[in-house]
């Protein structure tokens, strides 16, 4: 098939979307067992834009008609913020320039001088993304002192772009690659996100804020950052889209790392037309994926890996998604990817070595603790940081491992390079493979300090591990609790993914409001 850039991919989503009426809103899942939900606390609508279902292309096309302002739009998002998220946690601080940044936008706009389809569009990003005049602090309090100095890479896409910097969200501290048994969703800075569908359920991951930000519809994209799930999995449990694109796509200048072999920063939002289009500018539009002017499903086969570990009734739902893809024209055949025991046992030691060596970089640019050791020092001594947890011993043990010029952690990581590639790519050819899907997430579990996180989630590794794209979108609920399908591809067929996530988002219909409800019963637990 002949390959075309992101922004061809992008202008053919924009079209089915507006055609298709893609995301399909409000759908009562089948898969849920209850009625249709009721609406989030505060409107959700300004100027007859409902905010949790409008896509970028819609709200471009009524700034384009004068029926809507980026600052007004914007400040339907400042105000949803403050209504909204004294309950969920999801929301560090916003940008005291937002509404100056819409203003300038609006000025394009009449005008006919946009930047593209992000233009006047209200961002979040996650609060390990540097940005210029807010503070960034991964969640520690050993950088909440000065902002930095210049905006990360991505950031200034975004600004060259015309988006509008609302704010910045919580995150797990670190990236939760501090202790052993953390708790997803905390930090010192920010205290607990909350998943919004229910309130005492864990939003997972480190892009926590961000999937739970977008649920509540407090912006209509965000930015998240993945290691090994971290956007992926927030996606799937707040129930909206996250793409952890393929590694060096988007520039890691200026995020708090892990590791330069596996991190990345990838785009979250309520449906896949501005999940790819916010992908569009954060990349540059470097996809080469193939790609497909709509995106359907006839013909496509999908290898589906079930995880039966996540559960009976994610399984449920991973039935009826295939049902749903086979009846659009799909062909899905039952897979297991190789290789994962030993995925398991390599990638957390190699990880150690290399957050040593790239955080003592990244801490060297930012004033407060110069590297590891003195970020060691500084938990041990300000209780702030152990008020949820109290444990650093990925800290201890990073700063005790191999150096990454060690021969020992070389062959480790090319081990886990190859069988992490061999892995899809195998399967995908011994197949016949478009994609490989999976199971994002199992149901949200209790948040519990004291316990920590239930996590165990392996859908997410091959393509961490290996560089290559992964999406989540929607694909049911578990009670109240939303489930995500992920979506693995070859190397660099970012686009390719995209457009086979908007077809499967038409197909599954999956999308609705949350509720939040403070509680559900037991049986939707891990």
């Amino acid at each position: 098939m002949r390959k075309r850039s992101l922004a061809t991919l992008s202008a053919a989503l924009v079209v089915g979307s507006l055609c298709a009426g893609a995301p399909q809103p409000r759908a009562e899942a089948a898969d849920s067992g209850g009625g249709v939900p009721a609406p989030p606390a505060g409107s959700a609508t300004v100027l007859g834009v409902d905010l949790d279902t409008v896509t970028i292309p819609e709200l471009q096309a009524r700034m384009a008609g004068g029926s809507l302002t980026s600052s007004a739009l914007t400040s339907a998002y400042l105000r949803r913020i403050k209504t909204i998220d004294p309950t969920i946690h999801a929301v560090l601080r916003t940008d005291p320039t937002a509404l100056r940044q819409a203003a300038a936008s609006d000025v394009r706009h009449r005008h006919g001088a946009t930047r593209g389809p992000l233009d006047g569009i209200p961002v979040l990003l996650k609060d390990n993304v540097n940005t210029r005049g807010l503070p960034t602090t991964a969640g520690s309090l050993a950088l909440a002192g000065s902002p930095p100095d210049t905006d990360a890479a991505l950031v200034k896409r975004l600004r060259e772009a015309g988006a509008v910097i609302l704010g910045k969200t919580n995150l797990s501290e670190w990236a939760n690659f501090r202790a052993a048994k953390p708790t997803s969703g905390w930090s010192a800075v920010g205290g607990q996100t909350n998943n919004p569908y229910v309130l005492d359920r864990n939003p997972c991951g480190s892009s926590a804020g961000s999937g739970a930000a977008l649920a509540a519809s407090l912006a209509q994209v965000a930015i998240g950052t993945e290691t090994d799930g971290s956007i992926v999995c927030p996606a799937g449990m707040n129930g909206v889209v996250g793409h952890k694109p393929s590694l060096g796509l988007v520039s890691q200048d200026g995020v708090v790392p892990i590791s330069a072999e596996q991190d990345t920063a990838g785009p979250m939002a309520r449906n896949v037309i501005d999940t790819a289009l916010t992908f569009s500018v954060l990349s540059g539009g470097r996809s080469e994926g193939k790609l497909t002017s709509r995106g359907g499903l006839r013909g496509k086969r999908i290898g589906l890996w079930r995880l039966p570990s996540l559960g009976p009734e994610v399984d449920a739902v991973m039935t009826r998604t295939a049902k749903r893809l086979r009846t659009a024209g799909a062909e899905v055949v039952e897979v297991t990817p190789p290789y994962q025991q030993r995925l398991a046992e390599l990638e957390f030691p190699a990880l150690l070595s290399e957050f040593h060596r790239d955080i003592d970089a990244y801490l060297a640019t930012r004033e407060g603790p110069r590297d590891l050791a003195e970020l060691i020092e500084f938990d041990r001594a300000h209780p702030g940081e152990r008020t949820c947890f109290a444990g650093q011993e990925l800290f201890e043990q990073a700063l005790a491992a191999p150096a990454t010029t060690d021969p020992e952690y070389r062959a480790r990581r090319a081990e886990l390079k190859d069988l992490s590639r061999r892995s899809i790519d195998e399967t995908m050819a011994t197949h016949h493979l478009d994609a490989i899907a999976s199971p994002t997430n199992p149901p949200a579990w209790t948040t519990d300090c004291a316990r920590g996180d239930n996590d165990v989630i392996p859908s997410s590794t091959p393509a961490a591990v290996a560089g290559y794209p992964s999406l989540s979108v929607p694909a049911g609920f578990v009670d109240e609790l939303p489930v995500g399908l992920l979506l693995m591809g070859g190397d660099h067929e970012d686009g390719e993914l995209l457009s086979l996530g908007a077809a499967a988002e038409r197909r599954l219909h999956a999308w609705r409001a949350p509720r939040y409800l403070p509680s559900v019963g037991t049986g939707a637990s891990r």
